[in-house]
């Protein structure tokens, strides 16, 4: 029983750190330096193998994420 406990206790971390990453992401597209920024949407718009990684580990959604990013993206 005590394995089990600590292989959840460990996904859980996991699924902190990697939600950490995203909010970080998401910090740097909303408010970060113009280079930043760029990286960030380029990441989240462009970057679909990894992205996806990250957003698994996460235990997000990767597609509802985007479609929700892009609701929030500024028109070009």
């Amino acid at each position: 029983m005590d394995m089990l406990q600590n292989t959840e206790c460990e996904e859980t971390a996991e699924r902190r750190l990697w939600r950490a990453v995203i909010a970080s992401t998401l910090r740097e597209w909303a408010s970060g330096p113009l280079r930043y920024k760029r990286e960030a949407e380029d990441y989240l718009f462009r970057n679909t193998k990894d992205y996806r990684t990250v957003c698994f580990s996460a235990g997000i959604n990767p597609e509802d994420l985007r479609c929700r990013l892009e609701k929030m993206r500024s028109p070009r």
